[in-house]
């Protein structure tokens, strides 16, 4: 319970942070929707995807892409309050560096299953969504992916000491990451060496699942079985929770969160 209070403190924060960004949470349902409505127009005519309707096929794409940049962006936090200081007040929490990532983590992982509820519900009104989908394995799919995409911009945060190398790591982790992943393509189309590249990306086995939660209902098809991509999305996501927690740990504190001043 001792350990509970503090993490408890770490996720609240985080999250009325995250309800006060009104721009943040509009812009999270405004990119999906301009990727569905007008990206899905250019590609419904060019792109093949076994007979279904290319905007059926893009909905986990955006439901995905939505997870993916709202997991990543809660995950800024970490970097933000090395720069401002307020991790100094956390480091002298009864909190680990481990049990920092971790809260940071369910921070990210909450941000973004709110923000793909939200999509959810616009994508319901617009008719994209019927009920005819597996709710069940789409909640479980959103979850888990949330998970690993908070895992993911731990890793990077955890490699960043300022605002300005997250924003360049992000730059060159997220495109890569997204247009990678079948969230745009059935990844059995790609030629080999980027099927390949796909295949090693986590990301593509969590929109997959959501494949399976949206488009199998409805005769649809996903590219990867459902157990295999648990396993890989559950596999990466304690490697990357460890890997994040041990950089954190080795981060020189005394240099970087209480920096000596200059002399003049």
């Amino acid at each position: 319970m001792s350990l509970f209070k503090p993490i408890y403190a770490v996720v609240q924060r985080d999250l009325i942070k995250f309800s006060r960004q009104k721009g943040r949470v509009l812009s999270s349902l405004v990119r999906p929707l301009i990727w569905l409505v007008v990206i899905g127009a250019g590609f419904n005519s060019i792109v093949t995807t076994d007979g279904n309707d290319y905007f059926e096929f893009l909905v986990p794409g955006v439901l995905g892409m939505t997870i993916l940049f709202g997991a990543l962006l809660g995950s800024l936090s970490m970097v933000y309050e090395k720069e401002s200081g307020v991790m100094r007040m956390i480091l002298v929490s009864p909190l680990t560096h481990r049990s920092i990532v971790f809260a940071k983590m369910a921070a990210a992982t909450c941000s973004a299953i709110v923000q793909a509820t939200l999509l959810i519900v616009v994508l319901l009104a617009l008719g994209y969504i019927d009920l005819s989908v597996d709710w069940f394995l789409l909640v479980v799919g959103m979850f888990i992916l949330s998970v690993t995409c908070s895992g993911i911009g731990m890793l990077v945060a955890s490699f960043s000491k300022t605002l300005d190398n997250f924003a360049a790591i992000m730059n060159f982790v997220i495109f890569p990451v997204f247009f990678l992943s079948g969230s745009l393509y059935p990844i059995t189309n790609l030629p080999y060496a980027l099927k390949v590249l796909a295949q090693a990306n986590p990301y593509t086995y969590g929109v997959d699942i959501l494949k399976h939660g949206i488009l199998v209902p409805n005769g649809g098809t996903s590219d990867i079985p459902l157990i295999i991509s648990f396993i890989v999305l559950i596999v990466f996501t304690i490697a990357a929770f460890f890997i994040a927690s041990w950089r954190f740990s080795l981060e020189d504190t005394t240099s970087i969160w209480f920096p000596r001043q200059r002399k003049k």
